[in-house]
């Protein structure tokens, strides 16, 4: 699979669970909890193979740096808003809200990805080297789940 099919797909995953989320409520807990671990998870190893390989290498052609500098800057804003979420309790009246602003900033940010930065690489990489990226990130991904307990 290559880069571009492999993190289109972790992105389609994770809008499906942030959907999910949503539609819970403060007397939802263990829903909410569950659901929330899982997205967590997703996103943590997504977020990993991106910053470990897929952005640096996208961040040394110069059409892509500025780009790929916004994409960190996004997934730490969107790792911050996680940190709340975690040590606020999941029936707080403020959880969901936090919930929904989280939502918002991974859906703009994978817009952005799969738009500019997505049109980017691939006038950029060959099919070889997305091929390469893929089998990569991949390995890493994979390496990633085992490590964190994530099927």
């Amino acid at each position: 699979m290559d880069a571009i099919t492999l993190l289109t797909a972790d992105h389609a995953k994770v809008k499906k669970l942030l959907a999910e989320l949503e539609t819970t409520t403060e007397r939802g807990v263990k829903t909410r909890t569950e659901l929330f671990a899982t997205i967590k998870g997703e996103l943590t190893v997504h977020e990993l193979i991106e910053e470990e390989i897929f952005y640096p290498e996208l961040k040394a052609h110069p059409k892509a740096k500025d780009m790929v500098l916004e994409g960190y800057e996004e997934h730490h804003v969107v790792d911050a808003i996680m940190a709340e979420l975690e040590s606020t309790p999941v029936d707080d009246e403020t959880w969901g809200a936090k919930a929904t602003v989280m939502k918002e900033n991974i859906e703009h940010h994978i817009e952005e990805e799969e738009g500019e930065m997505f049109k980017t690489a691939r006038s950029v990489f060959d099919r070889g080297e997305l091929d390469d990226l893929g089998a990569r990130m991949t390995a890493r991904k994979e390496q990633a789940q085992r490590e964190l307990g994530i099927a």
